[in-house]
């Protein structure tokens, strides 16, 4: 490995930095004055948060993104988008195949480490049905908005609108073009967008990883434990999140009691999935009953699966966690799924996933109620919840941020997309493995 100054450029530090530098160029692209209507490009840091948001694909903004970027600025947006929701190390890789150039060794493990895939093997030849399943998904994505959106706008526009809206719900960004800050709730009981989009969010959710076994699977007819893990997970969370929502918001006036019977069950079936990370909705999140709100900050948290374009702990670090539960009500020595064993270190490593992320979570919302008084509570929690899980759902608060609170939230988005642990990984400069073990010591819990 590199050492630049004394510091080990592992994985991890690679992976920070490669991020880092994607969102600095967005940046300074998006303070360029041919980036905005008003031709004064955005502030400093508008366009930080901007750059982080679209990167980490969370979808978060301060401007409203279809009035206030010309298409320049909208395509920087949305290349950053792309970028960051394939990792930048899968967009180089591309880049290399086009240049025919071989990978490294040392490419290969930080794709590893970018993937979260479990070995080296065969991880080009994964990156290779990366690109291609995500061209394949994007442009049909785009083909079924494009064709919707004819209906309300020019064919050229409507186009544009379709490859906009596809790439960025793919990836899990939220982004969108419609004005106003609204979001697609013009569309709450249209089919076509809803159920479109809602697979393109579920796709883009569900990991890489576990979209190329189920290719595989017409030859293979075999799913690992992690991809079996990963879809019953979803599933559940999909279909409990469904249920809740229709009942929590039924006689809702501003949400779902003037919909028809379909449009119910298209807006909570939307507003279950879009938690996995997406950003977008059709539901207008504020006008949401404190309950629902709850839980979405629930389904924000859990988030999408490793190896995929979206956020939170991941469903099978939630999966894991319950299994542990599980064991010990019944107890059992060992967490198992479907006949397997969960070794010790996942545990271990899901336990601590998810306590950085709750700290991570709980300090920034302290800390927001510090920088941004007179706010409410619950939309400052949401906001922080859906910034570590790049979700990009909000309550309203974020263009009214101070810049305090707009530095907070962008550390917060890079933070969330990179992983606590990456983070902290890549700041610690030796990582040393303990020279002896303690004696065994007994503590009294619960």
């Amino acid at each position: 490995m590199k050492k630049i100054r004394g510091i080990k450029l592992d994985p991890p530090k690679i992976l920070v930095l490669g991020f880092s530098s994607v969102i600095l160029l967005g940046s300074i692209l998006l303070m360029l004055p041919v980036a905005t209507v008003d031709g004064n490009g955005l502030r400093g840091i508008d366009a930080l948060f901007t750059a982080t948001s679209a990167t980490c694909v969370t979808g978060l903004v301060v401007v409203d993104t279809g009035s206030t970027f010309t298409t320049f600025g909208e395509i920087v947006i949305l290349t950053l988008i792309q970028v960051g929701g394939l990792g930048f190390m899968s967009f180089a890789t591309l880049v290399a195949f086009i240049l025919g150039k071989k990978i490294s060794l040392k490419e290969r493990l930080i794709l590893q480490e970018s993937l979260n895939h479990l070995t080296v093997e065969g991880i080009v030849r994964m990156v290779r049905r990366i690109l291609i399943f995500t061209a394949l998904i994007e442009t049909t994505g785009a083909v079924l908005l494009s064709y919707r959106f004819s209906f309300d706008m020019p064919l050229g526009k409507a186009i544009y609108n379709g490859f906009f809206h596809s790439i960025s719900n793919f990836n899990n960004a939220g982004f969108d073009l419609m004005g106003d800050f609204r979001s697609l709730t013009g569309y709450v009981d249209d089919p076509i967008v809803s159920l479109t989009v809602s697979g393109l969010i579920f796709l883009g959710g569900i990991g890489f990883i576990v979209m190329n076994e189920l290719y595989e699977y017409r030859t293979t007819r075999k799913l690992s434990l992690h991809s079996k893990l990963v879809l019953s997970v979803t599933g559940c969370l999909i279909t409990i999140g469904t249920v809740m929502i229709f009942f929590l918001e039924y006689h809702n006036p501003k949400t779902l009691e003037p919909l028809s019977m379909t449009g119910k069950v298209l807006g909570s079936l939307y507003q279950a999935i879009t938690p996995r990370t997406a950003g977008s909705n059709t539901l207008n999140i504020a006008d949401l009953t404190q309950s629902t709100l709850l839980l979405t900050i629930i389904l924000m948290f859990i988030g999408a699966s490793p190896g995929s374009t979206g956020g939170g702990i991941k469903t099978s670090t939630f999966a894991v966690l319950l299994g542990a539960v599980k064991a010990q009500i019944k107890g059992k020595e060992d967490v198992a799924f479907f006949g397997r064993r969960v070794l010790p270190q996942t545990i271990y490593k899901s336990l601590t996933v998810t306590l950085s992320a709750i700290f991570l979570v709980l300090a920034v919302t302290m800390l927001l109620t510090i920088t941004e008084p007179g706010k409410d509570f619950l939309a400052i929690l949401f906001e922080s919840t859906s910034a570590f899980a790049t979700v990009g759902l909000s309550m309203g608060i974020t263009p009214d941020l101070s810049t305090a609170g707009k530095i907070l939230i962008t550390f917060t988005m890079f933070a969330g997309r990179v992983g606590p642990l990456t983070v902290a990984f890549a700041v610690t400069l030796r990582r040393q493995q303990d020279p002896y073990r303690y004696p065994a010591g007994k503590i009294m819990i619960g």
